[in-house]
């Protein structure tokens, strides 16, 4: 009887995920058909997770990095009760609960956002590297208040793309035992056989790595599949469990095909599919309680049971670790972590690059916030994010903070956003600015997350120098600034770097980005409580017109203060200029039109943007009849100074031009 139950329930899964796909006659039934008995072993048999309960800390997460089979989840997710049968019929339309890729917030059981490839790979090493630390950091000898697996369904395509390399060598060196893959290897990709263009040696490669691999001829064997999981549980390292599978299994003329990778079946061919598996096709989206009770009585209720456990073990460890306890609940609640920081502020005329400013208050702050992990590519040096007082995280000491990713910019995005929607962590990572490309589209998806990670991104100029234009960032900021939900702020000086920090730290909903120069900049004569304000409305005066405005100077970074000085020059004959700081542009477009108004004075002709950056998103600011000192073309290879001077950012050449122009 239990043979016919599992096979009914595998069955049913590949059922309601063809017909989501055929009622919305869009998707991806070939990965759902291969895989379902894998997910199903995965889900019945081992998977602590309770979706009802998905904010439950020791769960077990489960990420399907291939997104596509959107579906595979979604019908999972169904059958353990979070999921309505609604919600599935109306997969992939709008308002449901079930879109074309699996997103974090908008699906109750959806642990991350997932669809470009290889990045849920990579948020499975980072949700592994938060279970690690807070381990370290939390249990003890008598409790294990942070202690479940992280699991990764993935695919092919997953393991093509370069951050699943970047992801799977860290994890690797890092030794995440808790860590373990199935990867569905069907040997089809979207265009056709995958002997095309893959021909890897995966065990070779993962063994090299670091991982444990294991290999499961037949992906229909779920005894097979069962013990795999088993021994993965066992290892000491990671573990990526080879399943080959059939694409499309079951369907008598396209599966193992591509043809069935990315498209409906059609009528005709869901029927003959549905009688191999031995089902009623006139019934679509028939279920029999039988499968409901099996799913209740073997995952909800050893989920529901763990729960309970550990809800005991941590009342009791509230009593006898009582400032662990609230720690660790604290990095769980989402609170504001910058209510209560004390950082000591500078005197005007301090002069530092803001990468020094930053690395100062970074040092404060991981004294005051606990919940503070992270690291850098490799430039731990140069972007100052290494934490004095703290121990590195490593093998053999994960309870460390300071973070080595390497020169793994993207793997070490996307493993920030699995820490951030592991939750329990407040996780940064820094690099140089123009290497931001490299890691983009976790960028991205922190903003589509709505993640609070902070990128530390120095080096913010053609004051970079010697490197450089392939080291000297030119269009990236307006790139940045381009993605919706994001602080992407440009401090000024050591105050406007507080501000910005503190603007991270309260954070919840959205990832900041800290743009921050390497040369030196002088600390405005501005106190700090009216620079805190003017950075979180994105925009601010920061030197005011002796008499009503004539000119008006927008500048952000390292330009503040050159546009400061080239006001004094004007105001030498005779002009009144009012400077502008804009730290945060998309922060200043959301504030009222009073305010704007009060900013931009839209009455005053001469306009000026000073910024080292494409021009792109100023022209608003300055109208046709503005001056902009910006720009658009690559920089060059030499001493800073001379660089300044060739693109024109010196006070005399600014103001020469403003002069002859306005």
């Amino acid at each position: 009887m239990m043979e016919s139950i599992q096979q009914q329930t595998i069955n049913t899964i590949r059922a309601l995920s063809i017909d989501m796909i055929e009622e919305a006659n869009s998707g991806h039934p070939g990965l759902p058909m291969g895989a379902a008995p894998m997910a199903y072993t995965l889900w019945v048999n081992h998977l602590n997770f309770n979706p009802n309960h998905d904010k439950f800390i020791n769960r077990d997460r489960f990420i399907l990095s291939a997104g596509h089979g959107s579906a595979l989840l979604y019908s999972l997710l169904h059958l353990s009760g979070s999921l309505s049968m609604e919600e599935l019929k109306n997969f992939r339309q709008k308002d449901s609960k079930t879109p074309g890729h699996p997103e974090l917030h908008h699906t109750q059981g959806v642990e991350v956002t997932t669809g470009p490839l290889g990045q849920g790979f990579a948020m499975g090493v980072g949700q592994a590297m938060a279970e690690a630390h807070l381990a370290a950091k939390y249990n003890q000898a008598d409790y294990s208040v942070m202690d479940h697996y992280t699991y990764v369904l993935c695919s092919d395509g997953d393991l093509m793309e370069g951050v699943s390399h970047e992801s799977a060598s860290l994890a690797g060196h890092l030794g995440l035992e808790k860590l373990i893959v199935l990867y569905d290897s069907n040997d089809i990709s979207l265009d056709g056989k995958l002997n095309k263009s893959f021909s890897e040696d995966i065990e070779g490669r993962f063994t090299a790595y670091g991982w444990d691999y294991i290999h499961v001829s037949d992906g229909n064997n779920i005894d097979e599949i069962n013990r795999a999981i088993e021994q993965a549980k066992e290892s000491d390292k990671p573990s990526l469990i080879e399943v080959k599978t059939i694409i499309g299994f079951g369907s008598p003329n396209l599966s193992g095909t591509n043809k069935i990778h990315g498209a409906p079946l059609g009528e005709e061919e869901r029927q003959l599919t549905f009688e191999q598996y031995g089902m009623d096709s006139t019934e679509k989206f028939n279920v029999d309680d039988s499968v409901y009770e099996h799913f209740k009585e073997t995952m909800i209720k050893r989920a529901d049971d763990a729960e309970s456990k550990w809800n005991e073990q941590i009342e009791q460890y509230a009593k006898d670790y009582p400032e662990l306890y609230k720690e660790f609940m604290n990095g769980f609640n989402d609170e504001d972590l910058s209510k209560d920081l004390n950082i000591e502020s500078y005197e005007a005329g301090h002069s530092k690059a803001t990468r020094a400013y930053s690395g100062e208050v970074l040092q404060q702050i991981s004294a005051q916030v606990p919940q503070l992990f992270g690291g850098a590519a490799d430039l731990a040096s140069s972007n100052k994010s290494l934490v004095n007082d703290e121990t590195d995280f490593s093998k053999d000491n994960y309870a460390g903070r300071n973070i080595w990713f390497g020169v793994r910019e993207f793997g070490m995005a996307a493993a920030l956003n699995g820490m951030a929607s592991h939750g329990g962590l407040r996780p940064y990572g820094a690099t140089f600015f123009v290497f931001s490309d490299y890691l983009k589209a976790a960028f991205r998806l922190s903003s589509i997350m709505k993640l609070p990670v902070t990128y530390i991104f120095t080096h913010d100029s053609i004051a970079v120098g010697e490197d450089g234009p392939t080291h000297e960032p030119i269009e990236q900021l307006s790139a940045l600034r381009a993605i919706p939900n994001a602080n992407v702020i440009r401090p000024a000086e050591g105050k406007e770097t507080i501000a910005a920090w503190k603007v991270a730290m309260e954070s919840t909903d959205k990832p900041t980005a800290l743009i921050l120069t390497r040369q030196n900049v002088t600390t405005l004569d501005v106190d700090q409580q009216t620079v805190e304000e003017g950075v979180r409305k994105g925009a601010y005066v920061v030197k005011e017109a002796k008499d009503k405005a004539t000119h008006i100077i927008f500048a952000s970074g390292s330009e503040v203060n050159l546009a400061i000085d080239t006001a004094d020059q004007l105001e030498q004959d005779g002009h009144h200029v009012q400077v502008v700081s804009v730290p945060d542009m998309a922060k200043f477009e959301q504030q009222d039109e009073a305010y704007k108004n009060e900013i931009l004075q839209k009455d005053v002709k001469h306009r000026i943007v000073i910024e080292m950056g494409a021009s792109i998103g100023w022209h608003r600011f300055v109208g046709i009849d503005g001056l902009l000192f910006t720009i658009d073309q690559f920089g060059m290879s030499a001493n800073a100074k001379d660089v300044l001077e060739h693109y024109g950012f010196t006070t005399e050449q600014i103001v020469k031009q403003i002069k002859d122009r306005l």
